[in-house]
C-alpha cells in the first residue's frame, strides 16, 4: 500500500481520537449525553482507522506515531478550547515528544519510506 495512504489513514485514526478525548472532556463523567455519544462514536471510528494502519505498519511505530501525535494535538486543544494551561516544562515535553516523532519517521527502518 502506497505510504502517503497509509499515513493519512493513521492521521485519520489520531484526529478521531482527539475528538473522542475532547468529548469525554465534554462529557463532564458521562453526565451529558451527546458529549458522551460523540466519545464513543469517535473511539470507533478511530480504533478502526488504526487497526487497518496495522496491517501494514508495526504495531509499536504505528502507535509510538498515535500516541506521541495524539498528546500534542489534544495538548493544543485543551489549551485551545479549555483553557488549560501550559507551563515551560509541558512546552518542553511536547517539543520532544515531536522530536521523537520525527526521528522515528525520517531515520528508523521499522517505519515505511
Amino acid at each position: 500500500m502506497n505510504p502517503a495512504t497509509l499515513y493519512t489513514v493513521l492521521v485519520i485514526a489520531i484526529v478521531f481520537e482527539v475528538l473522542g478525548t475532547s468529548a469525554m472532556q465534554a462529557a463532564q463523567h458521562f453526565t451529558r449525553l451527546a458529549p458522551t455519544l460523540l466519545m464513543v462514536v469517535c473511539y470507533a471510528v478511530a480504533f478502526f482507522f488504526l487497526s487497518y494502519t496495522l496491517r501494514y505498519i508495526p504495531v509499536g511505530i504505528a502507535y509510538a506515531l498515535w500516541s506521541g501525535l495524539g498528546i500534542v494535538l489534544i495538548s493544543l486543544v485543551g489549551y485551545l478550547t479549555f483553557g488549560q494551561k501550559l507551563d515551560f516544562a509541558a512546552i518542553l515535553g511536547l517539543a520532544l515528544i515531536i522530536a521523537g516523532v520525527l526521528v522515528l519517521n525520517l531515520f528508523s527502518k521499522s517505519t515505511f519510506h
